[in-house]
Order: structure tokens, then sequence, then C-alpha cells
């Protein structure tokens, strides 16, 4: 199929495209580069610098190059600036997600996959989470996924627009060979965070709350990596044949693993220390996060290639070691 990967420049985005093209199908990619990098795609893919809100240019694009089906990639994910900004969230989140949504109905692109959260739960009722627990954000950004769900779900009836939304836990990781990976401005991610203290280019690593009732006092949470993360997207086509199909999966191991776990697994592959300063718990924080991705396994085949949190940031590793200045070193 010929695919439109908005925000397909960015992290999990790039990833995607790559996986895309080798399963066989043809990703297209818009990105208006706010935070994309063009040196985590491969030359030979068609690239259009466009805003996903600007419903001409989309209609013109997907027309162009005759799109079978769009992956949606392109939401800001700072939960923190979801809190002080959360102006700049509901309109790029939501206003432009709708004008991206308007203008594949317009043009009859019926086939949409989106990139949503694990953060529309909030602070889970029961553990491991599954699909049918209740739905209750803290933050904007949490909202933000919720409702563009919620538009989803009354446009999949009234236009017979078919959709997967697939909820994430925390992507991590690297392609295998080492060619794309993280590269975030500002990074926030435990492990790049904890890498780059291990490298020199931080002093340490604030660690956030060491008095959690979980077995090490830190908070848990289910890393699943970038790539199999691509897999499950890519998996989800066969599922949105027939108009008006609504499918919400869950995307994790299943395994929580602890800030200090991600911690001395950097240590272990890097080789070096992580200086950790040990800081109060912060508003909001769940103890505990991790997914049941049952549904996913079962309804797609999916399964996780990376199993454990070691696996996983072996390949960041390879990444970092190889690009100490993320993408300018291309």
């Amino acid at each position: 199929m010929n695919v439109l990967v908005v925000g397909g420049a960015g992290y999990i985005g790039s990833h995607c495209v790559r996986q895309l093209a080798a399963a066989g199908h043809r990703p297209v990619v818009l990105d208006n580069f706010t935070y994309g990098h063009r040196g985590a795609l491969a030359p030979d893919v068609t690239v259009h610098d466009a805003d996903l809100g600007d419903e001409t240019a989309v209609k013109r694009l997907l027309l162009a190059e005759r799109i079978d089906a769009v992956m949606h990639f392109a939401a800001f994910c700072y939960v923190g600036e979801s809190v002080t900004d959360p102006l700049k969230y509901y309109l790029n989140n939501c206003a432009a997600t709708l004008h991206l949504l308007n203008a594949m109905l317009q043009v009859g692109v019926k086939k949409f996959i989106f990139s949503s959260t694990c953060a529309t739960f909030g602070v889970p009722a029961s553990l491991p989470i599954h699909e049918n627990l209740p739905q209750a954000p803290i933050n904007p950004y949490g909202q933000t996924k919720l409702d563009i769900e919620h538009a989803l779900k009354a446009l999949a009836p009234a236009t017979g627009l078919s959709f997967a939304a697939f909820r994430y836990f925390n992507a991590a990781g690297a392609a295998e060979d080492g060619s794309i990976g993280e590269d975030h401005h500002p990074e926030t991610h435990l492990i790049p965070v904890a890498i780059d203290v291990a490298t020199g280019k931080r002093p340490h690593l604030e660690l956030y709350g060491t008095d959690y009732p979980t077995p090490d006092g830190t908070c848990q949470r289910d890393y699943v990596h970038v790539d199999d993360l691509s897999r499950a997207h890519i998996a989800a086509f066969d599922k949105l044949a027939a108009p008006g199909t609504q499918a919400f999966y869950n995307l994790g191991t299943g395994r929580p693993t602890s800030n200090r776990e991600v911690i001395r697994a950097v240590e272990k592959i890097t080789g070096k220390p992580v200086k950790v300063i040990e800081k109060p718990r912060r508003p909001g924080d769940p103890p505990a996060l991790y997914a049941d991705s049952t549904k996913a396994q079962r309804e797609l085949g999916w399964t996780v290639k990376f199993t454990g949190i070691e696996s996983i940031v072996a390949t960041a590793w390879k990444w970092h070691s190889t690009h100490p200045r993320g993408y300018a070193d291309r």
C-alpha cells in the first residue's frame, strides 16, 4: 500500500517508515520538521514538508501520491509542557488532527492508524492495564489523545472511517543496525538521559522518587522497543478492510521495569557509571504502569522481539555511541 506517515521524520515515525518499506509497502512522509530529522529518513523516501492541519496541502498530497492509508505520529508529547502550555497541545494534537481527518474523508481515504498513549488511562484502576479500563487522563497531553480517540469513535459509524488506535507504553531503543535512533530536543526519556550521563554529556541523572511501593522504591514502567511498536501498526492493516472498523490496542511487553533497573542496565551495557541524584517524587507519577497486550497478541498476532530491558538498551547504546551528536553526525 501507499502509506502516508504523518510525523514520519520523528522518533517512532521514522522507525515505522523503515518497517513499512521492509514489509513491501511504500511510505510517504509528511512532516514540518518541528521535531523531526531529515537524517532519520532514507534518501529514497518521498518527503513532503507540510503541516498536518493544512487541508489544501494534505488533500493535494493524498491524491498525488495515491495514498491508501494514513499513520499519525505527529503529536506533541511532553507531559510537563502540556501542563504549562496546553493551547499548543490542543491546537496541534486535536485541531490539526481533525483537519487531517477532514482532508482524508474529503478525498476518500478511510484507513487511519493513530498513535495514542497509555496516558489516556491516567492513574489506572488496576494493573496490568487492559483496553477496557476507565480512561481518566491527568494532563492535557493524555486528554488530547483521548479527545481524538473519541472523535474517531464518532467518525467511524458516520463516515465509514476504519481506524486502529495504539496506546503505547514507554517507547524505547533504536534500530538494530544503529542507523537511526532517539534524538529529542529537549531529551526527557530515561534511557537516553542515562546514556548521556554515562558518556559525560550530562553531569548526573535526577531520580524522582525512591519511596514508591515497588521492590526497589522507584517507579516501574513498561519499556517496549520502537521497532516492536512499528510492527504492530503494520499488522493492523488487515483489520481495516471493513468500513467503520474501530480497534483499540495497548502495546507493551507486560513486564514492569523500575527506574533503578534501567539505570543498572545502562551501566552494564555501556560499561560506565551513571551518577544519580535522588529527588522527591514528582506530582502525578503513578508507582507502576504496565500493559496487558493480550488483545494485540490475539487479534494481530503481535509479539515482541525485545523482551528485556538490556536488549532494548543495547540497541539504544549502538545508536548513541555511533552518533554522539545525534542526527547532526549524519
